[in-house]
């Protein structure tokens, strides 16, 4: 077999090989947290004691789609001049599990606190605005009417149901 052929195989084993690698990986982004683990494990060997086991998760914000301008009948401007942009999060959580010595028995005991990372849906504030000019009306030979300006601001919006679970239990 020539060297070309040999390079040939080599290289296309190694596309295989990394599109295989790339489907079973997930991507931070699609997975919606990315984990933060805290490492302790030296910090246990130096002071030869059970320390608390520590992690996290950081949501990563998604925007979403903003709603366009709403026509309404009898007014000149869209209803939202400045549409609400959503944004989907979520809360970071976070893991603790701290050692208790010998409180329920033998041994080592824990107690934990988990607050997983939760859904944030917000909307950032819009704006309304209406000319202060009316339609054209059949009533004044297709001239608009004066009228008061309107302005409106729309609220912003947040939305979550954050948790937590505080545990005591036997073994680390």
């Amino acid at each position: 077999m020539k060297s070309t052929t040999r390079g040939t195989i080599a290289a296309v084993l190694t596309g295989v090989a990394a599109a295989v690698g790339a489907a079973t990986a997930t991507p931070a982004a699609a997975a919606g947290t990315v984990p933060v683990p805290v490492p302790l494990e030296g910090a246990e060997q130096a002071l030869g004691m059970e320390l608390p086991e520590i992690g996290g998760e950081l949501p990563v914000p998604m925007p979403g789609d903003p709603g366009g301008p709403r026509y309404v009948e009898g007014r000149l401007l869209p209803d939202r001049a400045l549409p609400q942009l959503p944004v989907s999060g979520g809360l970071p959580g976070a893991d603790l599990r701290a050692p208790l010595p010998h409180v329920l028995g033998d041994g080592f005991d824990h107690v934990a606190l988990g607050t997983p990372a939760s859904d944030l849906r917000t909307l950032a504030p819009g704006l309304t605005l209406d000319a202060p000019l009316t339609p054209p009306s059949p009533d004044g030979f297709g001239l608009p009417h004066p009228k008061l300006p309107q302005a409106g601001v729309l609220a912003p919006v947040l939305q979550t149901v954050p948790g937590a679970d505080l545990g005591l239990g036997g073994g680390l």
